[in-house]
């Protein structure tokens, strides 16, 4: 049996190596930009079997004191951690003859068109529970980091019916779809809710997570806001570890009380553009 910093046979030995490791990290002998031991390394000095090793690992990236790099193994982050790789920006841009813009993240498959029955936050949020949808789904890579992401749209077959156009040009680009949305409303506001939560299976394998690295997701409805009716949802499901999410937060000024708060007559006080973004966590 090798010597040294053997770990007891205890519960939560991957817990024991982690915080091992990250005291070392923390008292300097693995400096930022350092590459921890390999795996085998590991298991020698710790006594330890792959899979605690790589629980710790897993551990110790999801509390941001190292990532993966491809190629190079795990890299020790600077004094308190560091953004991932990957900035998705979901920032927009919205003209005055509602014309809408969406900056284009990374390089995408070509789209798989599908009609589904609405279930889940998409349904929840549509207020279109067990309803029938067009589905368009998108696999997204960015050229430089390899960094994976999914985008999907939700169109209901109300909204469908409402806007027909859109049955035809579902898979086209996000800004003709809601180009055509805004031509067809003329008033569209657009709210963000961002969330997380544990991968299933085969979403682990198809965004090669590791063990607790948690799947970050946004659900970006489009809505109506003369009928306050939601139109559409679109959904975004990234590695925690690999991408973030960048998009202003654009304040929606409070609906005047009376009459004498309301700005000159002619004037616009919600400030002419309900495009805002707003983030809910």
């Amino acid at each position: 049996m090798p010597g040294g910093d053997h770990i007891e046979r205890a519960p939560s030995m991957y817990m024991q190596v982690a915080r091992r490791i990250a005291t070392d990290i923390r008292q300097g002998f693995y400096g930022p930009d350092d590459v921890l031991p390999s795996e085998t390394q590991m298991m020698d000095k710790y006594g330890v079997g792959r899979h605690t090793v790589r629980s710790a690992m897993a551990e110790l990236r999801r509390t941001g004191l190292v990532e993966s790099r491809q190629g190079k193994g795990s890299i020790v982050l600077r004094a308190g951690g560091g953004l991932p790789a990957t900035s998705i920006d979901r920032s927009t841009s919205h003209t005055a003859n509602h014309t809408w813009h969406f900056p284009r993240a990374g390089r995408a498959d070509v789209p798989t068109v599908t009609r589904t029955t609405l279930t889940g936050p998409p349904a929840l949020l549509l207020g279109q529970e067990g309803l029938d949808a067009i589905k368009v789904d998108r696999s997204v890579e960015d050229p430089t980091s390899g960094a994976r992401w999914s985008h999907c749209v939700f169109i209901p077959m109300a909204t469908i019916a409402a806007v027909p156009a859109l049955a035809e040009h579902a898979d086209a680009e996000i800004d003709d779809v809601y180009q055509r949305l805004g031509a067809a409303t003329m008033n569209l506001s657009i709210t963000d809710h961002v969330t997380a939560r544990s991968p299933y299976p085969e979403e682990r394998a198809a965004f090669a997570l590791g063990d607790a690295i948690p799947l970050l997701i946004t659900y970006r409805v489009a809505t109506d806001v003369e009928q306050g009716r939601p139109l559409l949802c679109e959904e975004l499901k990234a590695s925690a570890a690999t991408c973030w999410l960048s998009f202003p937060i654009m304040p929606t000024p409070p609906a005047p009380t009376s009459r004498s708060q309301a700005g000159p007559a002619g004037e616009d006080s919600g400030g002419g553009l309900h495009g805002a973004v707003s983030g809910s966590i």
